[in-house]
């Protein structure tokens, strides 16, 4: 079956979306985009000829662009204010929908999308798309194997400075809120284990061109006793970070870390004796046979080929709803001070 798609929010995210389809033979074969939606026609209409898309609907109401295309498939790129509305639409037409994170600009959002995804028997998930790259993947496997024993922490650095402009720019808890849930998805899905309860102080520096929440520190406690901690800026110039982070993740036999991009390193107790034991070094496994680690082109086909064989994505809300309750988790407690118990 060839999918029918609709994309939605036709601004610079878009762009990457409809690269990702170019760039699989898979997703070439299995999705034609059909529709474009925007609330400024003319942003829509330029990025159709950018792509070469022909013979398109083109327009500013969705639910109409739907019907007239007849879609089966919602691709949402809208900013996070406007997705309840746009995903609800896409479930109401019978679409399956894959949405830009985060979920929902709020849980109770979140929740109700559940609710409605659920209702109407379609797929409403998330593009997590750096679940889909090999450093993740490989560190999944390691925990997985015991070669560190049992997982005792996670932590990570994360310190980058780019300068957005736009919408990013004017957002409330806008590190927390657009950039952490990567990590925060990541640090549950190495780990394999879930969110509990968070403490975190979030802050803006001093020069920060962003409006509020460049900088954040989180400390949070999943289960099985491990902790997983975070330390985060947006406006860190001069020593960046990979966009991954830098990781250490700690076990009771020894230690990986991992600087986001190619370089890991991973020790492992060797002696029985003396002040500071002797370690010895260990192989880090490739990412398990079959193993997708092509990012956002990953997600999509992960999403087509769930909707295809009936199954439930990897990233699918019910999964990612747990890591967007880790970031509003963590804006109440920098809101309020306060440890704050995490529930999906």
């Amino acid at each position: 079956m060839r999918h029918r798609a609709v994309l939605c929010g036709c601004g610079a995210m878009a762009k990457g979306w409809l690269k990702a389809l170019t760039e699989s033979d898979f997703l070439r074969e299995k999705v034609e985009v059909v529709g474009l939606v925007d609330l400024d026609q003319a942003t829509a209409q330029a990025l159709a000829a950018e792509f070469k898309l022909h013979d398109i609907i083109i327009g500013t109401d969705l639910p109409a662009v739907l019907r007239q295309s007849r879609a089966d498939l919602l691709f949402d790129v809208v900013v996070p204010a406007a997705r309840r509305a746009v995903v609800a639409a896409g479930l109401a037409h019978g679409c399956h929908v894959l949405s830009e994170k985060p979920m929902a600009a709020t849980l109770d959002d979140a929740r109700e999308l559940r609710r409605l995804a659920v209702d109407a028997s379609r797929i409403h998930a998330i593009v997590q798309n750096r679940r889909f790259i090999d450093g993740v993947r490989r560190i999944r496997r390691l925990i997985q194997s015991g070669s560190l024993g049992e997982l005792t922490a996670l932590h990570c650095d994360f310190f980058l400075g780019p300068h957005f402009g736009g919408f990013r720019e004017q957002m409330d808890n806008v590190l927390l809120l657009d950039m952490a849930i990567h990590t925060f998805d990541a640090a549950r899905f190495m780990s394999g284990k879930d969110p509990l309860a968070v403490y975190c102080h979030e802050y803006n520096p001093q020069g920060s061109w962003y409006r509020h929440g460049a900088a954040a520190n989180a400390i949070f406690e999943f289960s099985d006793n491990v902790a997983f901690t975070y330390r985060g800026s947006w406006c860190a110039q001069g020593a960046n970070t990979s966009w991954e982070s830098a990781w250490r993740i700690t076990g009771s036999k020894g230690t990986l870390i991992w600087d986001g991009g190619e370089r890991f390193e991973a020790n492992v107790v060797s002696g029985r004796e003396g002040f500071l034991r002797a370690v010895e070094p260990i192989t880090v496994p490739e990412a398990e046979d079959g193993a997708d680690t092509h990012g956002h082109v990953s997600v999509i086909e992960r999403f087509i080929g769930a909707i295809d064989t009936g199954t439930v994505p990897e990233t699918d809300g019910s999964d990612n709803i747990k890591s967007l309750a880790m970031v509003f988790g963590a804006i109440d407690s920098a809101r309020d001070g306060k440890r704050v118990t995490i529930a999906a």
